[in-house]
């Protein structure tokens, strides 16, 4: 055989096996996504599987783009904060903690490789688990609710449907993005029936959860994406389909609420839970006192008083995801959060007008990040999985919008040269 037979022999075997690496890579990407809703566990199946992907990126190739170097500066120092609080502290638990603090950490960055290139097959296939693993959670969350099956009370948490989370709290954000992701593709594409079926049933678990940060995040989440829509509509035709179909949307949502409210327990668990303020909000361990003597305690503990010695000295958590940065992480860890969600934000809005094959994707996944970065101020939310898949995917669609466009620069660029050299 000729020597440029076997570099071609070599160079074929070299792109079946990456080929063979990719379609691994996606279908193990698809399994993750899909048991993510799993989450009343712990260890959650996804938990393990993380690391199963995470190998599936190395035999995939997947490179680590440069500008997510900012990213895994601040984790790595987020981390090393917390590492010095869980030293001081010295107790089980909080090494446990540390250590699920620092697997969510790998797999955000793990997300934004996968997304550094905008790669529209794994967006799609996220999509697509990512729906049916909200569904599996919404489904189970109904029959909780219904009382459909025996086992009914383990999808339930206080009269709550907690679906297939431990908490009504943590299950009501975890639907919103996919929730995001249909709303836009009615807004700027078409409608579906099954698209539709599938929003309305998302719609009537995340009001079952009676979580009123997961109601206020879904309000917030659905305007930024939809003023973004609109702001990046190539028409004026196009802005018109926007705000017509808002209204609908807007009324169909109505309506479902509506017909929840008939059913009478329904409708006594939503005034219930319709308070502005709560019992456990006020009083000596409350919520709004806890706050208050979160701030002294993060001012005496410049080093972090670890993962639980707040609760064990005070008797309750705080319920602020930025105070809980300083007091578990330290004043280190506590600053390098901050900044992280700061950046997060900043980029975001930097890129995600950005004209792009994804930018649906993109719109979704920026205005969910934003809604949750809004009620991470009434909630501990740094060990949310589907928090970690935000943040991914926004610094990988960011980075990836910063590499096409130098690519259109210097396409233009490359065209514009032989016209200048002919002159």
């Amino acid at each position: 055989m000729s020597h440029a037979a076997m570099a071609l022999a070599v160079t074929e075997h070299r792109g079946g096996s990456k080929a063979l690496a990719d379609r691994l890579l996606n279908i193990v990407l698809f399994i993750t996504v899909l048991t993510s809703s799993i989450a009343f566990i712990e260890p959650s199946p996804t938990d393990a599987l993380m690391f199963v992907l995470l190998v599936a990126c190395v035999l995939a190739r997947v490179r680590f783009d440069r500008k997510l170097a900012p990213l895994l500066v601040l984790i790595v120092l987020w981390l090393v904060g917390g590492s010095i609080a869980t030293i001081v502290d010295d107790d089980s638990k909080a090494y446990q903690f540390l250590g699920t603090s620092a697997y969510l950490d790998i797999s955000c960055v793990m997300i934004a490789c996968l997304y550094c290139d905008g790669n529209l097959v794994r967006l799609s296939i996220l999509r697509r688990a990512y729906l049916i693993a909200a569904l599996i959670a919404t489904v189970a969350g109904y029959i909780g609710w219904f009382h459909l099956l025996p086992i009914y009370e383990s999808f339930l948490l206080n009269g709550r449907v907690a679906g297939t989370f431990k908490d009504p709290n943590v299950f009501g954000p975890f639907l919103i993005f996919p929730l995001e992701m249909l709303i836009l593709g009615f807004l700027t594409r078409r409608v579906t029936l099954g698209g539709l079926t599938i929003m309305l049933t998302l719609m009537g678990g995340l009001f079952l959860s009676f979580s009123r940060g997961a109601w206020m995040h879904f309000l917030v989440s659905t305007l930024v994406a939809t003023v973004l829509a609109y702001a990046v509509a190539p028409s004026s035709r196009g802005r018109a389909r926007i705000v017509i179909m808002s209204l609908l949307a807007a009324l169909v949502i109505a309506v479902l609420v509506i017909g929840l409210l008939s059913i009478p327990s329904i409708y006594e668990t939503f005034l219930d839970r319709a308070k502005a303020i709560e019992p456990y909000d006020v009083g000596s361990a409350g919520r709004f006192t806890l706050q208050k003597i979160a701030l002294t305690a993060i001012l005496e503990n410049p080093l972090g008083m670890g993962s639980f010695k707040f609760t064990d000295v005070f008797g309750g958590q705080q319920h602020n995801v930025y105070m809980q940065g300083f007091i578990v992480y330290g004043w280190l860890g506590g600053a390098a959060y901050l900044t992280l969600v700061a950046l997060t934000f900043l980029l975001g809005l930097r890129c995600v007008m950005m004209p792009t094959p994804w930018r649906v994707y993109f719109i979704a996944a920026y205005a969910s990040y934003i809604g949750e970065m809004g009620e991470g101020s009434i909630i501990d939310s740094d060990h949310w999985r589907h928090f970690f898949l935000l943040v991914g995917m926004v610094w990988g669609l960011s980075v990836a919008n910063l590499n096409w466009r130098q690519r259109q620069t210097w396409g233009i660029a490359a065209q514009a040269r032989p016209a200048l050299n002919a002159a």
